[in-house]
């Protein structure tokens, strides 16, 4: 089946790129939120994400409003039942994962593939769920989603290669870099990666070295183009710790415990960057 219109659930900073993303190689899109104030403010990120666009001479203005028109901004989730495929990415807890794709399989014909965005949760388990275990498949974007190349494609144990397949090639049509990655907590990437943000916040929480220190390091001596913090502040330190407890939880090793003093600032309310405060004021 070809896919034409695509759904994406969630208008957050990953949703609002994935939309913009495949409304920019042409694809109409059905993006989904509860509230009317996340689609507001998802859209309002994609019309300057597309502005610096044309500013930097990538796009024209008429590129830039013909990719904002075909996004169809919606809040039932009904509206997707005309959707070829959908991609979910809403925030990384299996409650919420539960309740959207339960609901995605009775609204969605059942020959249409329901793709997560999900960066550690189990994609067996969300299979699980559904009346279309070998339709659901892990389609993993990174930040900034129009900008990131990478996705990472994540078979269930039970995902048919020819969802495999299809998602593959759907990456590749919306020029990113499809690579296959088995189901396992964190995948690849926030396997390696959310450790290492962890041990760089254990550092300055054990007055190692301050934040800014941390990450000049590894800017300097890594050629890393941000500091781990900086990077963990960008990612959201709550997106972060729920992370860390999924890799705790799938793995059982204690070297994934988050550190206290992540789980101290995610309670207060600093959540980095978009909560403007993290490791660094905004």
């Amino acid at each position: 089946m070809e896919i034409q219109r695509v759904g994406v659930v969630g208008a957050g900073t990953m949703g609002s790129g994935i939309a913009q993303v495949f409304a920019r190689h042409g694809f109409p899109v059905v993006l989904c939120d509860v509230e009317q104030r996340f689609l507001d403010r998802g859209l309002n990120v994609i019309s300057k994400s597309l502005e610096r666009e044309v500013g930097k001479g990538k796009i024209s203005a008429e590129d830039k409003q013909s990719t904002f028109n075909r996004i169809e901004p919606v809040l039932k989730r009904s509206n997707l039942s005309s959707c070829d495929f959908v991609v979910e990415a809403a925030t990384e807890r299996i409650e919420i994962k539960t309740e959207i794709f339960r609901d995605l399989d009775q609204l969605c014909r059942p020959e249409i593939i329901l793709a997560s965005n999900t960066s550690s949760i189990s994609i067996t388990k969300i299979a699980a769920l559904t009346g279309r275990p070998g339709k659901i498949v892990g389609m993993h974007f990174f930040n900034p989603v129009p900008v990131m190349k990478l996705v990472e494609v994540i078979r269930g144990l039970a995902t048919s290669n020819e969802t495999f397949v299809t998602v593959r090639e759907l990456g590749i049509k919306i020029q990113k870099t499809p690579v296959e990655v088995n189901d396992a907590p964190g995948f690849v990437s926030n396997r390696v990666l959310m450790p290492m943000l962890n041990e760089a916040m254990y550092a300055v929480m054990e007055g190692v070295a301050t934040a800014e220190a941390v990450d000049e390091i590894f800017k300097l001596g890594m050629a890393h183009p941000m500091g781990p913090l900086t990077l963990a502040d960008f990612i959201g330190l709550d997106v972060c710790l729920d992370i860390m407890r999924v890799l705790l939880d799938g793995l059982g090793d204690p070297k994934y415990r988050p550190c206290p003093l992540l789980i101290k600032m995610v309670d207060a309310g600093w959540l980095g960057k978009k909560s403007g405060q993290g490791f660094y004021r905004y």
